[in-house]
């Protein structure tokens, strides 16, 4: 594994990136509040398997993409940043990897830009209208009830509850989520500005960012787990019917929210069975 700067127009990427250099491309999306390290044993699978893997710190978690606008963070700029990426590392058409926010940017691109994406991959979280459809009450209130710390996210103080006393606020909400080889991310979101930057993409989203978007087309894997305390299972369940290719829904039980570092084993067997191979 090795580390990249990757220039996107005037932003800088810092990325993990692993693999041969003629290896076809799989771009890996980390979610709130994680950088690229979140990916680290996807990204030795990938590279075992003859694959070249590109995990980015992305937009306001790299230190050379770091605007202050909460504009900067609507969802125009996040897809617009992974097909940059792409650009740079020489891949006209990836395999795409997303978590959690990562995983609602990849929804994103690939239902806009499908031509680009060979194959996707999403972790935890479902197609936005499934959420969408959740979040407005339909099955009951059980998705509104998960997704109530949002509002805090989107508040003026909560980049400094999060680090206040060196981060301990980051640390009770990866603890209290069932996540503790965390300091890499601490570290990171410790930086100036890089809180309310990656706060920022709560407040940047909008309900309208599902609207015109276009069907999903290209095999899907769609990963759950049944311990997520912020993703329920109806929108999960929902999912399918806003995917027309090939789909693969697989659920985890016993899982929490961070499948890639809990669960790498049985997450790097369904993505190397996912993608295809040379």
């Amino acid at each position: 594994m090795q580390t990249l700067e990757i220039p996107v127009g005037a932003d800088t990427f810092a990325a993990r990136v692993a693999g041969p250099d003629d290896g076809d491309v799989v771009v890996l999306l980390h979610g709130f509040p994680q950088t690229s390290w979140s990916w680290r044993h996807q990204l030795d699978a990938l590279a075992a398997a003859g694959f070249r893997a590109v995990a980015p710190d992305q937009r306001g978690y790299s230190p050379g993409a770091r605007p202050a606008a909460v504009d900067d963070y609507a969802i125009p700029h996040l897809v617009a940043d992974v097909l940059g990426i792409a650009d740079a590392v020489g891949a006209e058409r990836f395999h795409l990897v997303g978590h959690d926010w990562g995983a609602a940017v990849a929804w994103q691109v690939a239902g806009r830009h499908p031509e680009r994406v060979r194959t996707l991959t999403i972790l935890s979280v479902p197609h936005p209208a499934a959420f969408g459809r959740a979040l407005a009450g339909e099955g009951g209130a059980d998705q509104a009830t998960r997704s109530s710390y949002i509002d805090f996210f989107r508040s003026d103080g909560a980049a400094e509850a999060f680090t206040q006393n060196g981060g301990d606020g980051l640390r009770n909400l990866f603890a209290m989520t069932g996540l503790t080889d965390v300091e890499p991310f601490v570290e990171v979101l410790l930086q100036p500005s890089a809180m309310q930057a990656a706060l920022n993409w709560y407040r940047a989203a909008s309900l309208t960012d599902a609207e015109s978007l276009g069907p999903i087309g290209m095999p899907t894997l769609f990963v759950w787990s049944t311990d997520d305390a912020a993703l329920g299972p109806d929108a999960a369940r929902w999912t399918e019917e806003y995917v027309a290719g090939p789909y693969r829904f697989e659920v985890l039980e016993g899982i929490g929210h961070w499948i890639a570092e809990t669960a790498p084993d049985r997450l790097n067997a369904l993505l190397l069975e996912h993608l295809p191979t040379a």
